[in-house]
């Protein structure tokens, strides 16, 4: 490689501008229509918008305008079992979608496919890409992260779509811009961040040390997302009326089982110090936890969801629970498809699995019940969760976390993490609608002085 070419890989594509959206189905709400119409303008953009808020017809939306204008494809990449989804999504509102598991067929204008399939298609053959439940990119090894955002890098359009937002990450923050060809990881950092190794409110542990705001540096860095992101949890964060878009009733239980056999050495449970202790009191009360996530999904004849963490977990559960079909990470993906599918139409009443096989992008909201055995990721548990707690959920969804006194340290962590998420998108939120305000006040004014001049 020489050096012409070594720039070239590491340049961005510069058109900033978009174009205004020549398609829009009138089956979109207005704030759909509105946050499609932002990021056909904005070309390459972000929507970090919340469980049921429709993101899928949005990206679907975006997608078939880009189309249109350009004449090319658009790729839309998607979880594991999640692009049979995004097919029957696209019927609903009269977009075609083909899904392709080794490369684009002869007249494919829109395509969807898993990212782990990705290395079996060019970027030369897109004029833009859709990355959906893109949060999910932390969760791959390097080299599929790196592959998605190189195939990004060269295309034009770009669009983000993510139910979790960055905001509980600055990493993914980061990551995203990076991807859609605004500031890099390296220099988001050195822009707004100061290393600091002491002890902080405003820190982030997961950057290769400890870093906080610089000065007064924390409100640039909300407005600078909110330059190329748009977030919501409803409508009204947008200004528009919430309407039918309101959640059911949740309620959370907590299951404490006590284990017959307390750690060597002790009488009795107390919580586990560290990752080591976490997991042996995991292996220890095995037996203990399914027996209680079993009965509480046997206690009725509704759709349930038991969430797993370990491979043990899951046969344990499916074995004590009469027609509770178990989906694992070494099923094929045709099966798990089938699977999901299944359960989705009411073919399977107990589905068994973990967070990290269907945790992102399925729809479930005929199911109102889960059981779910904690560990420190807050993503896996809120949007495990959301599987079933979304806009469009007619019932009271419960959720049953079965634990230990040895978890009791992971719960915390939970709650901290929950806490923290919740106070930093009340704050992208309000970033979000005083730039907005700022953009519409400027552009009434350009508007004003076109007309006096005219």
């Amino acid at each position: 490689m020489d050096y012409k070419d070594f720039i070239a890989k590491k340049t961005h594509y510069t058109d900033e501008h978009g174009f205004d959206p020549v398609w829009m189905p009138e089956a979109l709400f207005p704030f759909q229509q509105a946050c499609v119409e932002w990021a056909c303008r904005k070309g390459r953009a972000a929507l970090f918008e919340d469980c049921g808020l429709g993101k899928t017809f949005q990206q679907l939306t975006w997608a078939e305008n880009v189309a249109r204008v350009t004449g090319g494809r658009v790729l839309i990449l998607t979880p594991l079992a999640v692009a049979f989804q995004t097919v029957k999504e696209g019927e609903k509102i009269g977009v075609e979608v083909n899904h392709r598991r080794d490369g684009i067929h002869l007249g494919d204008r829109i395509v969807v496919t898993n990212y782990e399939r990705l290395h079996h298609f060019d970027a030369d053959d897109f004029a833009g890409v859709v990355c959906d439940e893109s949060s999910i990119l932390k969760n791959f090894d390097g080299e599929i992260r790196k592959a998605v955002t190189d195939f990004m890098r060269k295309r034009p359009y770009r669009l983000l779509c993510t139910a979790t937002a960055a905001p509980n990450d600055y990493i993914e923050l980061g990551t995203s811009s990076e991807a859609l060809g605004y500031l890099g990881f390296s220099d988001m950092l050195g822009r707004f961040f100061k290393k600091d190794q002491k002890t902080c409110v405003r820190r982030q542990e997961h950057m290769s040390g400890v870093y906080r705001f610089r000065g007064h540096a924390e409100r640039d860095f909300w407005r600078w997302v909110c330059s190329w992101a748009r977030a919501m949890r409803r409508p009204s964060d947008l200004g528009f009326d919430d309407g039918s878009f309101s959640l059911p009733p949740l309620v959370v239980n907590d299951h404490v089982v006590k284990v017959e056999k307390p750690r060597d050495g002790y009488l009795f449970d107390i919580p586990a110090v560290g990752l080591a202790e976490q997991r042996s009191d995991l292996r220890r009360s095995m037996s203990e936890r399914c027996e209680m996530a079993a009965r509480l999904i046997s206690s009725h004849d509704k759709p349930a969801v038991a969430w797993c963490n370990l491979n043990e977990e899951s046969h344990t559960i499916t074995r004590l629970i009469d027609g509770a079909v178990e989906v694992e990470g070494s099923d094929s993906e045709e099966k798990k498809e089938e699977a999901f599918a299944a359960f989705a139409n009411g073919d399977i009443r107990v589905l068994v699995t973990k967070s990290t096989i269907a945790g992102f992008g399925l729809n479930w909201q005929h199911c109102s019940h889960m059981t779910f055995f904690p560990s420190h990721s807050y993503e896996q548990y809120y949007q495990s969760m959301r599987r079933c707690w979304r806009f469009g959920q007619r019932d009271t969804v419960r959720v049953d976390i079965v634990t230990t006194d040895g978890q009791n340290n992971v719960l915390k962590n939970l709650e901290r993490k929950s806490e923290q998420a919740s106070k930093m998108f009340d704050q992208l939120v309000l970033m979000m609608w005083q730039e907005m305000n700022i953009e519409n006040r400027k552009e009434a004014t350009k508007k004003v002085e076109v007309a006096s001049w005219l």
